[in-house]
């Protein structure tokens, strides 16, 4: 069905894999359509409760957009601004879709993410590097600027950290991504496929009704009010209490027993 990922989906878990490995895993326009496509296939799954993101090999995670495509485009004399599409430009598309999943996304990094790369793996709720895989922005090493991505990088590493990133384009640890707030957890290689499937066990295990409105609640009260965002939450809890999975959780909880959730 794709040229270029793989999906694949069992025990309520989605696997979505970059699968251009040649390219490290580079992003093409196509790459990013098939992306999309998978991302929505996964959220109109009621089997899929968890996605996880990760790279084919373990040289890249990715490697962010494939220059040689950029370059061919210039050379067109083509640029998203010039045909004013850039609301309909693969690159908007891909890094907005994140917080309207509707499900939990875990980014397994088994290979570097550098550039846009570090961005996709930002844009996910939770990121589990090897710890020997290695993060940057290395665009301003030929005259860019990582300006898609600092959007997403932004919101999760403070202004000092992000502009060393910027400005020096030289690569940090995994160890370092965690400690800026880049990355959820860093283990070694041998424990990697280990951890992210515990990890979206786990998470795959609780309400899917409550994951899927709690992370809604999560972007939707970014950048209120404050008066605004307890509103709008005390208005979601009200509205969970009242569901099948929480009366379900509240009554296993009672009864000693794991809750048998249902998504309703």
């Amino acid at each position: 069905m794709y040229e270029t990922i793989l999906y694949e989906a069992a025990e309520r878990v989605a696997r979505i894999t970059l699968n251009r490995p040649d390219a490290r895993n580079a992003l093409s326009d196509r790459m990013i359509d098939e992306l999309l496509d998978a991302f929505g296939r996964a959220g109109a799954d009621d089997g899929v409760r968890v996605i996880v993101l990760t790279g084919a090999g373990d040289r890249a995670f990715c490697a962010g957009a494939d220059l040689g495509g950029l370059g061919r485009a210039q050379a067109d004399g083509r640029s998203v601004a010039d045909a004013g599409a850039i609301r309909a430009s693969a690159p908007f598309r891909l890094f907005t879709a994140f917080p309207k999943l509707g499900k939990p996304i875990i980014a397994r990094l088994a290979g570097h993410a550098v550039a846009g790369g570090l961005g996709l793996a930002a844009a996910c709720d939770l990121v589990v590097a090897a710890d020997d895989v290695k993060l940057g922005t290395p665009e301003v090493n030929v005259g860019l600027w990582p300006m898609m991505i600092m959007a997403i990088i932004n919101r999760n590493v403070a202004p000092k950290h992000a502009f060393k990133l910027y400005y020096t384009g030289q690569r940090i640890t995994a160890a370092e991504g965690r400690d800026i707030g880049l990355v959820t957890e860093v283990v070694p290689r041998a424990e990697l496929d280990a951890r992210v499937d515990e990890l979206a066990r786990t998470i795959a295990s609780k309400s899917p009704l409550g994951l899927r409105r709690g992370r809604d609640a999560f972007f939707a009260i970014e950048g209120r009010p404050l008066e605004d965002q307890v509103e709008h939450l005390l208005s979601e809890l009200v509205a969970l209490a009242a569901t099948e999975d929480a009366k379900e959780g509240i009554t296993a909880f009672l009864e000693n027993r794991p809750p048998d959730f249902q998504g309703r």
